[in-house]
């Protein structure tokens, strides 16, 4: 079961055409976020999208347990939105999920495009719009903000596994049924986003006790806020 089911799609699962789209689709995404991101990328957000990066790639190759035989990890997507920005961040979440398929075959070559459509697109911007969306919960405290951090992680696990069952209804080619594929993947990622929201909770609110202005998603946020254990 955790085969179907895992979030960086692995080659084979999509046929030649669909490949090819979400490779398109990725492509022109990346490329909007990286002339985007020049306008954001700051002394205080570029030191900080490395590291969001690091931490990113290496708490994807950590699983932790969601049903016997099911395992999940963090996608980063709302993480590092809300730490550096949806632009900046879609570009951190792009550079983990190449260097972890060409470099240690974590989600197929075939499939980086897909993959990078939904772990590096949808997450980070799904994740972003409904941080915004909440930001004036995240202003009243740090309680608000990990509130808001786990939400927008839950959401954007959800809705990225969203696009994969998509992508699999346009040219799955896995050998799998449509509704089992689709029941499988939103079910588990459901319990896969709390795991995302704890973490990512505990994440932003760790980094804005100890540097709020480094937190992107609390700029011009009146320092008087109280995030501090």
């Amino acid at each position: 079961m955790s085969e179907p089911v895992a979030m960086h799609m692995s080659d084979g699962l999509l046929n030649a055409p669909t490949s090819l789209l979400f490779v398109a689709v990725a492509v022109v995404g990346v490329g909007v976020a990286l002339a985007k991101a020049r306008g954001d990328l700051d002394d205080r957000t570029a030191p900080m999208a490395g590291l969001v990066a690091a931490f990113v790639f290496a708490t994807q190759m950590l699983n932790f347990p969601v049903l016997p035989g099911v395992s999940g990890h963090l996608l980063g997507g709302a993480l590092a939105a809300i730490l550096v920005g949806p632009w900046v961040g879609a570009l951190c979440v792009t550079i983990v999920l190449v260097v972890q398929s060409l470099f240690f075959a974590d989600g197929g070559v075939t499939a980086l495009g897909a993959n990078v459509t939904n772990m590096a697109l949808i997450g980070t911007a799904v994740g972003y719009l409904t941080a915004v969306a909440l930001r004036g919960l995240a202003k009243r405290g740090k309680g608000g903000l990990a509130l808001v951090a786990f939400l927008s992680a839950l959401v954007n696990t959800v809705l990225a596994s969203f696009g994969f069952v998509l992508e699999y209804a346009i040219g799955g080619a896995g050998g799998v049924s449509f509704g089992a594929v689709a029941t499988a993947v939103l079910g588990v990622h459901v319990l896969i986003g709390i795991g995302e929201g704890v973490i990512t909770a505990v994440t932003v609110t760790a980094v804005a006790a100890a540097r709020p202005d480094l937190v992107y998603l609390l700029r011009g946020v009146p320092q008087k806020l109280e995030l501090k254990a």
